[in-house]
């Protein structure tokens, strides 16, 4: 639904008389109309006027400014939470993977992306910092929503202090922009394009700087989309040969912290959203649990499963290793 103050917007960038198709949203509480003008489109995004439109659109400048594909702004008034921006279509990862394209093209084209990124980007303004406490504030989410919720405030805190170490080791790889949500379904192919230009990023509104890891953890282990282990294994050897100069073996401690955290927060994140009214987010459980007990095998997560073993109910222990 488009209020009063969108209407005046459109009517202001000549688009009031623009057919409108609702677009699903996401997990937030955005939402996207499509616009449709002639032979032109365009996407008007709305949200809270929480400053995150002002984000989307400083971190949409640093990426284009260095030579990848953001949509485009037409207009914005960021204080009223509205974006009229390019319509990059609807070829994202996850339709064409869905509808049977080749898997490696897409995945590879997304990592060299990522490559570049780290290569190029350089902060020029300051950006929100995913450091360690950031992260510890992020996995307590875990304790507050998932289903190790608990006001017992020991195990919060063995929850805690079991991170604390991990998520030192993990933040101490290179820093780079960090876009948070970089997955199948906010990547689009922009065949047109040339090299990484191909891959169209949105949903980056949340970025800051942090590990490199994190996107690529975000990227490979996708809590929606099970992405093949041996192109997996592949992409992150492409990564690190990128940078020949990085520690390995700091980056395989990172890459696996940072995949485990991600996870226990989406897993908390999936179950609030169900308990708001919207369980459909629930069908990736079975999933995001396999992928969080891959990482639990690296010794470096060993405090970590040891709680998750010791705290969780057993019916989850269950879905944990492998039962129904």
């Amino acid at each position: 639904m488009i209020g009063a103050l969108a209407e005046q917007f459109l009517a202001l960038h000549g688009w009031s008389g623009a057919r409108r198709i609702p677009l699903t949203g996401d997990a937030s509480n955005r939402c996207y109309v499509r616009l449709v003008r002639g032979g032109e489109t365009a996407l008007l995004a709305q949200s809270p006027a929480d400053g995150l439109a002002a984000e989307f659109i400083a971190i949409a400048e640093i990426l284009t400014s260095i030579g990848l594909s953001a949509p485009r702004i037409i207009a914005a008034e960021p204080a009223q939470g509205l974006i009229l921006q390019e319509d990059f279509g609807d070829e994202t990862f996850t339709a064409l993977l869905g509808s049977g394209v080749e898997v490696a093209p897409l995945y590879c084209l997304a990592t060299n992306a990522l490559i570049h990124l780290h290569q190029q980007f350089a902060p020029k303004t300051r950006l929100p910092v995913f450091d360690t406490q950031r992260f510890l504030e992020q996995t307590m989410i875990f304790c507050d929503h998932g289903p190790g919720q608990t006001d017992n405030p020991l195990k919060r805190s063995k929850f805690k202090d079991a991170w604390r170490d991990p998520l030192e080791q993990a933040t101490s790889v290179p820093q780079s922009l960090l876009l948070r949500d970089f997955h199948a379904g906010n990547l689009i192919h922009l065949p047109k394009r040339p090299a990484v230009k191909a891959c169209g990023i949105i949903d980056f509104q949340d970025a800051g700087t942090g590990p490199v890891t994190y996107d690529l953890a975000s990227l490979l282990q996708d809590a929606r989309w099970p992405v093949p282990h041996q192109l997996a294994v592949d992409c992150l050897t492409t990564y690190t040969r990128a940078f020949p100069d990085m520690d390995r073996n700091t980056f395989d401690i990172s890459y696996a912290v940072m995949a485990a955290q991600r996870h226990v927060r989406v897993i908390a994140v999936f179950h609030r959203l169900a308990e708001q009214g919207k369980p459909d987010y629930l069908v990736h459980m079975p999933h995001l649990w396999r992928l969080l007990v891959a990482m639990f095998a690296h010794p470096a997560l060993e405090d970590v499963a040891a709680w998750f073993e010791a705290h969780l109910p057993t019916a989850v222990q269950i879905r944990m290793h492998g039962g129904q």
